[in-house]
C-alpha cells in the first residue's frame, strides 16, 4: 500500500482519499478507523455530583433497574446515555458487548472460565464477575482468536 502526505496552505480541513481497484477488507477496516470518533471521556453522576470519567478507566458498563451504570476500580457512576450509543461511540478494539446488558473493557479482562457450557464466565481486574450471553459467545471467540 502506498501512502502519501500532501500539504497544501489553502486546505480548511484535513481530507483522506483512498485511490483503489476493489473495496477489499483491508480499506473498510482503514476507513473504519480513520472515521471512528472514539470518545476519551465520558460523565459520571453520583447523586448530585458530576465527574469526568477517562474511557482508560472503565471496567465495565451495564444497565440494571432501567439505569445505565459505569464501573471503574474505584468506583461506581450512572451515566445518561443509552448502552447502544455507548457502544457505538466508544472504542471497539478496547470495548465489546457481551450482552444485552452489558459493556466490558477488554483491557479490564483478567481471565477467562470456558467450563460452563455455552457460556463463557469472565473475572475483570476489580474481582467482579461476568457472563457472556450465548449469543455473544461466538463474537468473543472471533475477537479474541480463539
Amino acid at each position: 500500500m502506498k501512502v502519501q502526505v500532501e500539504i497544501d496552505p489553502s486546505c480548511k480541513e484535513p481530507e483522506i482519499l483512498i485511490r483503489t481497484n476493489e473495496l477489499t477488507e483491508e480499506i473498510s477496516e482503514l476507513m473504519q478507523k480513520l472515521s471512528a470518533t472514539n470518545q476519551k471521556v465520558l460523565a459520571g453522576f453520583r447523586g448530585d455530583q458530576v465527574q469526568l470519567l477517562d474511557i482508560a478507566d472503565i471496567i465495565r458498563i451495564y444497565s440494571a433497574d432501567k439505569k445505565i451504570f459505569v464501573q471503574t476500580m474505584s468506583d461506581e457512576f450512572i451515566v445518561r446515555i443509552r448502552l447502544y450509543e455507548l457502544e457505538e461511540r466508544l472504542d471497539k478494539t478496547r470495548f465489546i458487548r457481551i450482552s444485552n446488558s452489558e459493556i466490558v473493557n477488554l483491557k479490564a479482562v483478567k481471565q477467562l472460565d470456558l467450563s460452563l457450557a455455552g457460556t463463557i464466565a469472565i473475572t475483570l481486574a476489580n474481582g467482579a464477575t461476568s457472563y457472556v450471553s450465548r449469543r455473544y459467545v461466538a463474537k468473543i471467540k472471533q475477537v479474541l482468536g480463539m
